[in-house]
C-alpha cells in the first residue's frame, strides 16, 4: 500500500483553526498539555538566526546525556517525536513487513509504517512493536516489570520494542520509564513540548542503541530541530526537576476532575497522566458539536475507533470546573 490511498491522522489541538473559524473564544481540552508547566526565560542569541544549527546537536545532546546518564551517541533528536516515528519506520521497515500495535492508541504508528509498505500484524515476522506508555488515549500506565517482560517475548521474536514515553514525565510514576535500559532490541521515545507545555517549537527525543540511532540520523531531515527549539529545550532539561511539582498539582485536580464528572451518566477511565477518557452510551458527535458552541473543544474519538468516547485534558481548576458544568448542561 502505498501513501496516496491513505489519509493523515487526525490529532487533538486543532484550537487555533478552530478559534479561527468559528471567531469565538475556546477551551482547548482537546491536546493534552501540561497546566502547571516549569517558567522557562530562554534567551536566544540573535547572531544565532544567522547560522545553521549545528546538525550534530551536539551541545544538546551533551545537556540529555548528564540528565539521563546515556551516552550522546544513544541520543536522538527530532522534530517533535513524530519525525522520529516515520524515520524510525523507514529506517527499519519493507514492504510486506507486519507491525504490532495495540488499539486505541496513537495512529501515527499505523500510518507511519503503512506509509513504507507495512501491515499490522502480531506474531512470527513483526519487526517493530509499539507500546504508548501511558496510552494515549486511555491513560493507563504499565508498570516497568511488565514492559520488561514484554521487551524479552520480542528479543526472542528478534523485534524491536519502540515505547513512547510522550506523557511520562507528567504521569503518576515516572520511576515506570525504560529510557535508561540498554538493550539490541528496544528504542524509548519522548516528546518534551508536552510537558512543558510548548508544543509549538515541536521537539521530540528517543534513546537507543547507536547503530539504530545512527541509522535514524541518516535518514532524518538535516536541521530538523530549529535553533530557537535546541535553546528552548536546553532550558527546559535543566529545569527538568522542576516537573516533580506539575506532576503532584495534575493528580490533584485529575482526581478532583473525575469525582466531579462521575456524578455524570458517563464513564471515566482512570488514567495516570493530564487526561481522562469518558466513554458514554451513544455517538458523541452530537455532543462534541454541543460542547464546541458553549466554547469548549474535546478530542472526538472516532479517530480511535472509539465512537462513544471523548478524552479531556486535565487543566486548571477553574477551567476544568467550567468543562463540568458545560458537559452538565448538554447531557440533562
Amino acid at each position: 500500500m502505498n501513501g496516496q490511498h491513505l489519509s493523515k491522522v487526525v490529532h487533538g489541538g486543532t484550537g487555533i483553526r478552530v478559534r479561527r473559524e468559528t471567531g469565538a473564544p475556546l477551551l482547548d481540552f482537546s491536546a493534552s498539555i501540561n497546566p502547571y508547566p516549569p517558567h522557562l526565560t530562554p534567551t536566544l542569541d540573535p547572531d544565532r538566526l544567522l547560522h545553521y544549527p549545528d546538525d550534530s546537536y551536539l551541545d544538546l545532546k551533551e545537556v540529555m546525556s548528564g540528565l539521563f546518564c546515556r551516552d550522546t551517541d544513544e541520543i536522538c533528536v527530532g522534530n517533535g517525536s513524530i519525525e522520529i516515528i516515520r524515520v524510525l519506520c523507514s529506517s527499519i521497515l519493507s514492504p510486506g513487513d507486519r507491525v504490532g500495535i495495540s488499539p486505541p492508541t496513537f495512529g501515527e504508528y499505523e500510518l507511519s509504517a503503512r506509509l513504507v509498505g507495512a501491515s499490522l500484524g502480531e506474531g512470527p515476522g513483526t519487526r517493530i512493536r509499539f507500546l504508548c506508555n501511558p496510552n494515549n488515549p486511555t491513560g493507563h500506565l504499565m508498570k516497568r516489570s511488565e514492559v520488561v517482560l514484554l521487551l524479552e517475548q520480542c528479543a526472542e521474536d528478534g523485534c524491536l520494542l519502540v515505547v513512547d514515553e510522550a506523557f511520562i514525565e507528567i504521569s503518576d510514576d515516572p520511576s515506570q520509564t525504560l529510557a535508561g535500559i540498554r538493550h539490541p532490541f528496544l528504542f524509548v521515545m519522548r516528546s518534551l513540548t508536552k510537558s512543558f507545555a510548548m508544543p509549538g517549537i515541536r521537539f521530540g527525543y528517543g534513546f537507543g542503541e547507536p547503530g539504530l540511532v545512527e541509522r535514524l540520523e541518516v535518514r532524518r531531515l538535516p536541521w530538523s530541530v530549529n535553533v530557537v527549539a535546541e535553546q528552548m529545550a536546553m532550558e527546559a532539561f535543566m529545569r527538568y526537576g522542576e516537573l516533580a511539582r506539575s506532576r503532584a498539582r495534575i493528580r490533584e485536580e485529575r482526581e478532583r476532575l473525575s469525582a466531579d464528572l462521575e456524578v455524570l451518566p458517563l464513564e471515566v477511565v482512570p488514567s495516570s497522566t493530564n487526561f481522562l477518557l469518558l466513554n458514554l452510551a451513544r455517538d458523541v458527535g452530537p455532543l462534541c458539536a454541543d460542547l464546541l458552541r458553549r466554547g469548549v473543544l474535546v478530542r472526538d474519538c472516532h479517530s480511535f475507533g472509539l465512537p462513544s468516547s471523548i478524552r479531556v485534558a486535565v487543566r486548571t481548576r477553574e477551567e476544568n470546573l467550567r468543562l463540568v458544568e458545560a458537559l452538565s448542561e448538554c447531557m440533562h
